[in-house]
């Protein structure tokens, strides 16, 4: 899977790592997905402080989308790697069903 990272501001080593980690979680839950499209972006109209991650997933047919916002960035991805997850398994379960 191809992992494609956009931000605003400089992504550190260990945020990379972070998100490319919670990716490969994600390809466990389902062999065919092409690429992740991932874009941090600084605020959300909470506060300047919070973080708004975005990540697009490309699979055969519609793709999946998550985002999360938080004050910690890492917290955020984490929240939409989650979201991801459970989008997975219920298209996996969708696809079992035919």
């Amino acid at each position: 899977m191809r992992v494609n990272i956009q931000s605003e501001f400089k992504v550190s080593d260990n945020l990379d790592a972070l998100i490319r980690e919670r990716l490969d979680k994600l390809a466990t839950f389902y062999e065919l997905i092409e690429r992740a499209d991932v874009f941090v972006k600084s605020g959300d109209g909470k506060g300047p402080d919070h973080k708004t991650v975005e990540i697009r997933l490309a699979v055969p047919g519609p793709d999946l989308h998550a985002k999360s916002n938080d004050e910690v960035v890492e917290k955020a991805v984490t929240d939409a790697a989650d979201k991801l997850r459970r989008q997975l398994l219920k298209m996996k379960e969708r696809m079992n069903k035919h």
